[in-house]
């Protein structure tokens, strides 16, 4: 019976190699929604209610799908102020932000108008992906597999030694899937202009730690 051999790391060169990949993005998701306040929470509650119905129902009417809308946070909260060092209630507070998932990057700023002009006064995020994701984030680990290779490759040459063949250890470093394109605001009057939405790149890194013999 044929022995395999084990292939050991005694004599190694460990070089580390890092790859990124670049891919535009064609999905926009974007959080908004209204806060409400005021002493009666029923009222409060209320009026909340109206104002997420009409938000819905304008980005409906705009082209969105009702499955692309879904609420991502429901709160109510009870809102107090400290003076000279006593609790007192001032009120209540509701939120709810709605999650709206475009699939193109050019409607987001048309998207956040209607909303504010229909009662919203929050947007708390804007994040970019892309369907290319998975083919990026396999690019990215490719060409760190290269750039380690080409590392060794140099060493190698430059000290005089050959290496073999066949790494006897690859190990992939956890990286960040992507650097998305992200933004974040605070609550926003809904007098205020919606500055136009730039997309920009999404980022794929990786990074690997390779052990080849040499001799």
């Amino acid at each position: 019976m044929a022995q395999h051999k084990e292939l050991s790391c005694d004599f190694t060169l460990e070089v580390w190699g890092e790859g990124v990949v670049t891919a535009v993005p064609d999905r926009t998701l974007i959080t908004l929604g209204t806060v409400s306040e005021g002493l009666d929470l029923e009222s409060v509650q209320s009026d909340n209610a109206t104002k997420v119905a009409a938000i819905i129902e304008a980005l409906e009417h705009s082209g969105i799908a009702r499955e692309s809308i879904k609420t991502t946070q429901f709160q109510i909260e009870p809102q107090y102020d400290y003076v000279d060092g006593k609790q007192e209630f001032r009120g209540y507070k509701v939120t709810h932000l709605l999650q709206v998932t475009l699939d193109n990057v050019t409607e987001a700023g048309r998207l956040i108008d209607t909303a504010v002009a229909n009662g919203a006064n929050m947007v708390t995020s804007i994040e970019f992906e892309s369907s290319e994701a998975a083919k990026a984030r396999q690019g990215a680990l490719i060409a760190a597999v290269r750039n380690a290779e080409a590392k060794a490759i140099t060493i190698a040459q430059a000290l005089g030694v050959s290496l073999s063949a066949v790494p006897c250890k690859v190990e992939e470093v956890a990286q960040p899937g992507a650097e998305p394109v992200f933004f974040k605001a605070a609550a926003m009057p809904s007098e205020s202009a919606t500055s136009p939405i730039e997309p920009g790149q999404l980022t794929f890194r990786a990074a690997v730690r390779i052990w080849y013999m040499y001799g």
